[in-house]
């Protein structure tokens, strides 16, 4: 976190220094390359390459694009403010290319200065293994009904190939693999993967872990995504309050929608400075409106907070507030 001289500083020599010129948009990164392994044909293989603004000034990513075509960048956000935190997505393209991939994504800045940071993936991607389809995407599931989803993985030229068993790192989601077909040519094995009625409302974005029975690749990833829809949810699920001077007093709103009327019966935040008026807890209705005050301490630098709210149907999904101090 800078001050207003500080600030003006890093001005200076971004201005006086062309090598650290390009060093300030590097330490954003928390890494810059990414090996993803050895993957199956048709795999869904991906990597966010994540970021985050250190500066009291806007970043701006303009462009990124990879020497490669067996991987495709994307920007998740173009434009960070003060501590927020983006990505740069790299998908691997393992239905096109097969073999000992890698390329190199180039990530331009233009704002609040002009930068170039270099990316690396690489991998190996197997021609005798096929994912068909290359991921599992469960889509919009509410939450407390669950669903279940099909794939089919072949293994080519080994009659003896096994799935000997299914990791998950989520207590909601399991899966099991089933034998469809075998003959020396062709293994074929369909997993139905099922996520339970309990899984929290949120985003899923998981990984499970197909075990083999080969000493050389002895695992396979597959890919699970979907969002469990909360019947009530509050929004945005990051609160930025924006950077305030000690004592300087910030407002913004959240917003609590429910696909039924419902009230709300409380809202609160352990964290020092921050007030959140609830409306009339008689009242039921489908959409809340928040009011979050916060009166910045002394000193300087981000505070965090967690916002907690509560209905007459239970808790939505906690909300993250958080502000920069910019004191001297």
């Amino acid at each position: 976190m800078f001050c207003k001289a500080a600030r003006a500083a890093l001005v200076v020599v971004l201005l006086s220094t062309p090598t650290f010129g390009q060093e300030w948009a590097a330490k954003m990164f928390t890494t810059t390359s990414h090996d993803f392994g050895t993957v199956a044909r048709g795999q869904r293989t991906e990597f966010e390459f994540v970021l985050e603004n250190l500066y009291v000034e806007d970043v701006h990513i303009a462009s990124v694009r990879a020497s490669c075509s067996c991987t495709t960048p994307e920007i998740k956000m173009e434009t960070l403010k003060t501590h927020q935190k983006g990505a740069i997505l790299a998908k691997y393209n393992t239905a096109a290319f097969l073999g000992p991939k890698g390329a190199t994504l180039t990530v331009t800045f233009d704002k609040p200065f002009f930068a170039e940071v270099q990316l690396n993936v690489h991998g190996f991607i197997r021609s005798d293994v096929l994912l068909q389809p290359g991921s599992v995407d469960f889509g919009s599931i509410d939450q407390g009904s669950g669903n279940e989803k099909n794939l089919t993985i072949s293994l080519w030229g080994r009659e003896d190939w096994r799935i000997t068993g299914v990791r998950s790192g989520n207590s909601h989601l399991s899966a099991t693999a089933t034998e469809l077909q075998r003959s020396a040519a062709q293994v074929t094995y369909q997993v139905v993967v099922r996520v339970d009625r309990h899984v929290p409302a949120g985003y899923l974005a998981e990984n499970l872990t197909l075990l083999t029975n080969d000493p050389q690749s002895p695992e396979i990833l597959v890919r699970v995504d979907g969002i469990v829809r909360d019947r009530i949810s509050a929004s945005p699920a990051l609160l930025f309050l924006g950077v305030v001077e000690p004592g300087q007093k910030a407002i913004k709103q959240i917003v609590v929608r429910g696909e039924e009327p419902f009230r709300v019966n409380k809202a609160t935040c352990a964290a020092p400075g921050f007030e959140i008026a609830t409306p009339d807890g008689s009242a039921e209705k489908s959409l809340h409106v928040l009011p979050v005050t916060f009166v910045a301490p002394k000193g300087s630098g981000p505070v965090e907070a967690t916002i907690y709210i509560e209905t007459n149907h239970g808790a939505v999904t906690p909300i993250r507030a958080y502000a920069d101090v910019a004191g001297h």
